[in-house]
């Protein structure tokens, strides 16, 4: 779908109007087509990571998340500060810690837009980390077009498509998660100091 003001979309685009857009088509789905949340896996790309993690962050048995090229926060995708300003847009920053289901990041690591250390410090966040891919060299919009990224997301929706009872248990005894818990451990101790 397009965001309210883009593509073939009529309306005007703001932040807020990118929340009511995708809570419709979750409601959508949910609705008109008994999609249940343990069946849906989110997929924001770029600016798109904002609302996906909003929604996401609200979704307490979502299956799972793809962030592609996600954004920290809008100011800090112009500038590299440090603080939380009340007037900046798509706190991704604030959101991610707050979803409870495995979390996919890719970006490119020659990102002109957004800075690849957006998506290395937002999978330092998640709870659920799975393995992320960074995709050598490359750019912003174009890293669908890469075999390594076709395989990475393939391999992410085959581990999270099992059934949530599997999938909670399975998951522990897998090398990506466990590595991806002595990073939280880590963080946790340097947090609590």
């Amino acid at each position: 779908y397009d965001y309210s003001g883009y593509g073939q979309s009529s309306g005007m685009p703001s932040e807020q109007s990118t929340y009511a857009d995708i809570e419709a088509a979750y409601k959508c789905l949910e609705e008109s087509y008994g999609t249940k949340q343990e069946d849906i896996i989110l997929y924001g790309q770029s600016v798109g990571s904002g609302p996906t993690l909003d929604l996401a962050a609200r979704l307490p048995r979502l299956r799972a998340v793809v962030l592609h090229s996600p954004i920290l926060s809008g100011l800090r995708v112009m500038y590299p500060v440090k603080r939380i300003y009340w007037f900046d847009i798509y706190k991704n920053i604030d959101k991610i810690p707050l979803v409870n289901c495995p979390v996919l990041i890719i970006h490119g690591t020659s990102d002109e837009v957004v800075d690849c250390s957006h998506g290395k410090q937002l999978w330092e966040l998640c709870k659920e980390k799975y393995e992320p891919l960074w995709l050598k060299g490359e750019n912003h919009c174009d890293l669908e077009q890469y075999p390594e990224y076709i395989r990475h997301l393939k391999k992410f929706i085959s581990t999270v498509e099992k059934s949530p009872s599997q999938r909670y248990s399975s998951r522990r005894s897998t090398d990506q998660f466990e590595q991806s818990r002595k990073s939280v451990d880590l963080l946790d101790r340097i947090r609590t100091g």
